[in-house]
């Protein structure tokens, strides 16, 4: 199935270097999968009656769209590439995927849309580690 992410990175002018496109691919849609999931979830927990006991789980989801939604971004730009950076931020954003599965997992047997939420993460972290061990 070809992607939007695809197609935009194969117009790219210049050389992407030893980039695994795959990986990058998969890794930008998995990021912007999970933001929304992500703010999805943060919504429909604003709406659940146990609004209080779902603080952390709030504030965890909105953190991670938004580390989500930069590493996206960051990852769509290739123009002065800068490995460090890159790593950088996939490094944040698994970090920040890990943190918010483990606490959407927590309240995944009670609300749906946390299961959902913290199966998104996790792909999303796994996807952000192996572009992490592509980039060497």
């Amino acid at each position: 199935m070809t992607t939007t992410v695809k197609d935009m990175l194969a117009t790219y002018p210049a050389d992407l270097g030893q980039v695994d496109r795959d990986k990058l691919t998969r890794c930008i849609e998995e990021c912007v999968a999970c933001a929304q999931a992500c703010t999805a979830c943060a919504d429909a927990c604003l709406s659940e009656g146990m609004v209080g006991e779902l603080t952390k789980c709030i504030r965890t989801d909105m953190d991670c769209a938004d580390i989500c939604n930069a590493t996206a971004a960051v990852l769509s730009r290739h123009t002065g590439y800068d490995a460090n950076v890159t790593r950088a931020i996939l490094t944040a954003c698994a970090t920040t995927c890990k943190a918010c599965a483990d606490e959407c997992s927590a309240h995944a047997d009670m609300h749906e849309h946390c299961r959902l939420c913290a199966e998104a993460c996790r792909s999303c972290e796994q996807a952000c580690n192996e572009l992490i061990q592509a980039l060497g």
